[in-house]
């Protein structure tokens, strides 16, 4: 049985909604308190014992790599200065026996394009899917965790839905299912990208967590250019819901849509009520406003 020990990033988008912050800097690389969301990512990725995290990058996003490379400067100057708690924070982001991968996508053509670019690595192993947009707080196990343990029981691949709004099933993919015997999991008929609300087939949305065989990067292969002339993996996925069972799990956890303004700023408020150095003083704060 083939474990999950690879996750892949894809990160070269434009992230157009938060200019001009991301005219130079990667929106991955937005700060959510104190640490960047693909550093979120990346610990999810970890804490679910996956050992290769792949980042398909693009041009302008040098700072990404650098954010998991060792900095010898600044680690010199913390460890001159005495800074001993700050020289653990840097030297810890990734932990050893942890391996990055970082390949380029030449140009930005959908999630689909993206994913396939990290074939070449994957080969025939199942492999997860993160997206640092969706911001994923479940201190328990980690929705990554979460899908690799319902792969692990199913052999199949496993897409993280949560319920929506009607009227928001057209900002999403959205899947048709039927129910199996585990509350939390359903066995996907259809999925459709971005419905009209009264088309909607359901208010299950698919939401930045895959874990997928590699059968999809077949599909990707043979499917044409989708919405937006762009190879998209929601049309990928429905190719291959005719060759194999795909399933949707209904996570745990409060997701924050990170690639929204008022989605990232909430999630700013919620983790910064949940750090010690400055929750108490935040919340007099916010109560007196």
């Amino acid at each position: 049985m083939k474990q999950v020990t690879k996750a892949v990033f894809p990160v070269a988008g434009m992230g157009t909604r938060f200019l001009p912050a991301t005219k130079a800097n990667p929106k991955e690389m937005l700060p959510i308190v104190d640490k960047p969301l693909i550093q979120y990512a990346a610990e999810e990725a970890v804490a679910a014992g996956i050992t290769e995290l792949i980042f398909i990058t693009g041009r302008t996003k040098r700072s990404i790599t650098d954010h998991f490379d060792k900095a010898y400067e600044l680690e010199t100057e913390l460890e001159k200065k005495g800074k001993t708690k700050e020289l653990e924070i840097v030297k810890n982001i990734i932990p050893e026996g942890v391996t990055c991968i970082y390949i380029r996508q030449s140009e930005p053509l959908g999630l689909g394009h993206a994913i396939l670019y990290a074939k070449p690595v994957i080969g025939d192993q199942p492999f997860a899917v993160i997206l640092p947009d969706d911001l994923i707080d479940d201190e328990n196990r980690g929705v990554t965790k979460q899908l690799i343990d319902k792969y692990e029981q199913e052999r199949k691949s496993i897409i993280a839905v949560e319920n929506v709004p009607k009227e928001d099933t057209s900002k999403y993919g959205i899947v048709e299912v039927s129910n199996t015997d585990d509350d939390s999991l359903f066995k996907i008929n259809s999925i459709v990208e971005k419905p009209d609300p009264e088309d909607s087939p359901s208010t299950l949305a698919v939401v930045g967590r895959y874990v997928l065989s590699p059968e999809i990067f077949y599909c990707l292969e043979e499917i044409p250019r989708g919405s937006g002339n762009e190879i998209q993996l929601t049309d990928a996925i429905s190719t291959l819901l005719k060759k194999e069972s795909v399933y949707a799990h209904q996570f745990e956890g409060i997701r924050y849509d990170c690639g929204s303004k008022l989605g990232y700023i909430q999630a700013t408020i919620q983790y910064a009520l949940k750090n010690k150095e400055i929750k108490t003083e935040l919340k007099e704060y916010i109560a007196n406003l």
